[in-house]
C-alpha cells in the first residue's frame, strides 16, 4: 500500500498555536518504524490547472502571490508565507497521488498522511484549511478517467471528521456525480452548515455505540441511494477528533471505538469493491501521541483492507 506525505514543509506557527502541526511528521515516523511494508513517498505539489478544477482562479492566485488579505489568513487561521502555499499544493498532491494509486493502478487502497482540508470553498479558504485536497483530487480522476476510458467516474466522499465538510458539501452542491456524506457534531465548527447529500449531526457527549449505529445507518442509506449507479471512487477522511479527549471534538469516542469505525468503512468498500483513497483529516488530542496513534491505527487497517482486496482480487 501507498500513503504519500508534505511534512517536510511545516509551517513556523506562533507560540501557542492551537494547530497540531508537528502530528504529521510523527505519524510519518511512527509509520516507518512500525509500518515497515506501508510505503511511504513524498508528495508532489498540485499544480495552478488541478487545483483550477474545483478552485476559482482568483482564490488561486491571492493564495500563490500572498495577497490575501488579513481577514482571509484569520479565516484561514495561518499567516501566508511560501511555506504556507507549498504545504498546501502537496497536501493536495498527496490526495490526487493516493487516488491515482487506488483507482487508476488498481491498489484498491491508498493514504495521505495528512489531508481532508474540507473547510476549503472554491473562492476561500477556513478552519486551517487552504485547498480542498479532496475536490481537486476528485475532479483531476473523473478528468483522466473521462479523457483514458471515456467513462464518467462517480465519486463517494465519507468525511467522518468530527466537524462538518461545509467546504466539500458547498463545491458539490447539486453535483450528482459526488455524492458527500457527513458525520459530525451537530454543536461544532462550522457553526453554519452547508447542506451534504447526507448530513448525520451528533449529539455533544455521543459514544462508541450510538457514534457506530449512526454510522451503520448512513452508510446503509448513502449505498442505498447510489446503488442504481455506484460510486468507482471513495474518499475517506478518517479523523481523529471524534476522541473523547479530544480539545476541538466534543463527541466521546474511545480508540476501540475508532478502530471499529475504521473497520466498518473498510468493509463496505471491500463488499462492493470501491477503491478508497484515505486522508487523515482533523485530530487536536491534548496528547499528541493520541492523535497519532489514531491515525497510526487508520493506516494498518488500511492496509489490512489492501490485502484483502489484492488477495480478493485474485481469488
Amino acid at each position: 500500500m501507498q500513503a504519500f506525505h508534505a511534512d517536510s514543509f511545516a509551517l513556523a506557527l506562533p507560540p501557542g498555536h492551537p494547530f497540531p502541526m508537528g502530528k504529521y511528521r510523527l505519524l510519518r515516523e511512527a509509520v516507518q518504524a512500525h509500518l515497515p511494508t506501508l510505503r511511504v513517498q513524498p508528495a508532489q505539489p498540485a499544480a495552478d490547472a488541478e487545483l483550477a478544477l474545483a478552485h476559482d482562479p482568483a482564490w488561486i492566485d491571492a493564495v500563490v502571490h500572498g495577497t490575501l488579505t488579513k481577514a482571509q489568513q484569520r479565516e484561514i487561521g495561518f499567516p501566508w508565507s511560501p511555506a504556507m502555499v507549498e504545504r498546501s499544493r502537496r497536501s493536495v498532491g498527496a490526495t490526487i497521488a493516493a487516488a491515482r494509486a487506488a483507482f487508476l493502478e488498481g491498489e484498491g487502497v491508498a493514504a495521505n498522511l495528512a489531508g481532508g482540508t474540507h473547510h476549503a470553498y472554491a473562492h476561500k479558504g477556513s478552519g486551517y484549511c487552504v485547498f480542498n485536497d479532496v475536490a481537486v483530487a476528485a475532479r483531476v480522476l473523473q478528468g483522466e478517467v473521462h479523457r483514458r476510458r471515456r467513462q464518467r467516474l462517480r465519486v463517494w466522499v465519507i468525511d467522518l471528521d468530527v466537524h462538518q465538510g461545509n467546504g466539500t458539501a458547498a463545491i458539490f452542491a447539486g453535483d450528482e456525480s459526488v455524492f458527500t456524506l457527513s458525520l459530525h457534531g451537530a454543536n461544532n465548527f462550522p457553526f453554519r452548515k452547508e447542506a451534504s447529500d447526507l448530513d448525520v449531526a451528533l449529539a455533544d457527549g455521543c459514544d462508541d455505540a450510538q457514534y457506530l449505529q449512526a454510522l451503520e445507518t448512513a452508510l446503509d442509506e448513502a449505498w442505498e441511494r447510489q446503488a442504481a449507479v455506484p460510486p468507482g471512487l471513495a474518499f475517506y477522511l478518517a479523523g481523529a477528533d471524534p476522541h473523547v479527549d479530544d480539545r476541538l471534538g466534543r463527541l466521546a469516542l474511545t480508540l476501540a471505538g475508532l478502530a471499529e469505525r475504521d473497520r466498518r468503512v473498510f468493509a463496505l468498500l471491500q463488499r462492493y469493491r470501491v477503491p478508497v483513497a484515505v486522508c487523515m483529516a482533523g485530530g487536536y488530542n491534548r496528547e499528541p501521541a493520541t492523535t497519532v496513534a489514531i491515525h497510526r491505527r487508520t493506516l494498518e487497517l488500511a492496509q489490512a483492507h489492501a490485502r484483502t482486496w489484492a488477495a480478493s482480487a485474485t481469488a
